[in-house]
């Protein structure tokens, strides 16, 4: 969409803004931004924010802003509003951005729990100020992307978590048994803003870039109708956010490179693979001195020096197959939180048909297996498949209530009389049951044609 008719100038905020789901990128195929243009520059320069403005990287960040959606921000505007907005407002915009003079939203506070126990904060902007940090993102990734270390895996284009657990294990195949896990405590709520844009302005001569990126990282956040100051962190849930903690983060990937040291980092998660506990001690003692400078704390009760057996990265972890291969495998946290998914979706006293069951189920293994497909276990898979399709017969089971029901229902799809008379006779033994001869009545094929995908390859 072309964006140089814009009508009447604006003067301050919108009157409606938007907010929801930051557009950066999540583990996963579609990693990195559009660019707007590729480069390798090796300092900033005095006019990043012309580059910001223009139209071709406007109508990029527009794009992308759609395709993501997400929901609104503290001022209710919904993403499918941002171009009739952006018509009529935008030259006024595009004054404030050029003068220094816009002023963020405060976002909006939304905490999710996390899958080990305890509350992760989401800060999530407006639609406006997703669209303005994605316009910036667009610019500043190609001149700080090509700089990074090729270990750092996390939220940069042509990069995914499955480079970085290929890497690890390339790693430990080596003899690198002993791995230095480093988990930083609540990084992005403790990322301080003055050693942060510290680093930026080394690479950023455009002040009002600067001064934009500064207010970002200040933005207030609104809380049960009341705006907190900030003073620290940028919450997840901005394009920037990843770019920003990949530009902190980067001074410890260039001190481990400097020492020569295995190591992997996605986001804030950080492996180093070495070859003896003595020498992953030294390293956690070295790491504790380097987040310190740069006032991050390492998590003690979640970090650890171990052998690599004992850990998970990126929700896989590793083993040792015939002949001394180093295989992935899923961890078995992620195996479990991914049991208690199917079992939420299968509960019995759920009041759908089974094929609507399915269909919600088919959408989340799609993706689980679309990641943990790549764990070298297929009969680990296949075991999962068989009790995946368990859990959709004791469903069916419990779904026809009476024993004269499920009698006449097992006898229609091909179950011997006996047989299905005692089922029927015992049916909310569901459990007991959906392994005792009914998988004659509902074969494997039964839920093929429902459209359930299997995991096993």
């Amino acid at each position: 969409m072309p964006l140089e008719g814009a009508g009447p100038q604006m003067s301050g905020k919108p009157e409606r803004g938007p907010q929801g789901r930051g557009e950066a990128p999540s583990p996963g195929p579609r990693e990195g931004a559009p660019t707007a243009g590729q480069g390798d520059e090796r300092s900033g320069t005095g006019r990043l924010m012309e580059r910001i403005v223009s139209i071709p990287n406007l109508q990029a960040a527009l794009k992308r802003v759609e395709e993501n959606r997400g929901s609104p921000g503290i001022d209710g505007m919904q993403w499918d509003e941002l171009r009739p907005w952006l018509r009529e407002h935008w030259k006024g915009l595009c004054e404030q951005l050029l003068s220094g003079r816009y002023q963020p939203a405060a976002v909006k506070r939304k905490d999710i729990e996390k899958r080990g126990g305890g509350l992760r904060t989401l800060g999530i902007p407006s639609v406006l100020d997703r669209f303005i940090q994605q316009a910036c993102l667009q610019v500043l990734q190609p001149i700080f992307d090509p700089t990074f270390s090729q270990h750092s895996h996390g939220f940069r284009p042509g990069r995914s978590a499955r480079d970085a657990i290929r890497e690890a294990q390339g790693y430990v195949q080596d003899g690198r048994h002993w791995v230095v896990d480093v988990d930083l405590e609540k990084f992005f709520d403790r990322v301080n803003h003055d050693v942060l844009m510290g680093r930026l302005a080394k690479r950023i001569e455009d002040k009002r870039m600067l001064r934009l990126i500064r207010r970002y990282l200040e933005a207030g956040i609104m809380a049960d109708g009341v705006v907190i100051e900030r003073h620290e962190g940028t919450p997840q849930g901005g394009p920037l956010s990843p770019l920003l903690a990949n530009v902190l983060l980067d001074e410890v990937d260039r001190e481990l490179e400097r020492t020569g040291h295995a190591f992997v980092r996605y986001a804030d998660d950080c492996n180093v693979y070495v070859r003896s506990q003595k020498a992953g001690e030294r390293v956690m003692a070295r790491l504790e001195k380097l987040y310190g400078k740069l006032r991050l704390r390492i998590n003690k009760d979640k970090s650890a020096v171990a052998p690599v057996w004992q850990r998970q990265f990126l929700g896989l972890a590793f083993f040792r197959a015939a002949g001394g291969q180093v295989k992935r495998r899923v961890a078995k946290k992620a195996l479990q939180a991914m049991k208690e998914k199917v079992k939420a979706i299968t509960r019995r006293n759920v009041g759908r048909s089974l094929a609507q069951v399915v269909e919600e189920l088919s959408s989340y293994l799609t993706g689980w297996r679309a990641y943990f497909g790549q764990a070298q276990t297929p009969w680990v898979f296949d075991r999962l498949d068989g009790w995946i399709r368990r859990r959709l017969r004791m469903l069916r089971l419990k779904q026809f209530k009476r024993g004269r029901t499920a009698y006449q229902k097992l006898r229609a799809r091909g179950v011997e009389p006996l047989t299905a008379a005692l089922i029927a006779r015992d049916l909310r033994r569901w459990w007991h049951n959906s392994k005792r001869y009914s998988h004659i009545a509902f074969p494997n094929r039964f839920f093929d044609e429902l459209g359930l995908p299997r995991l096993a390859p």
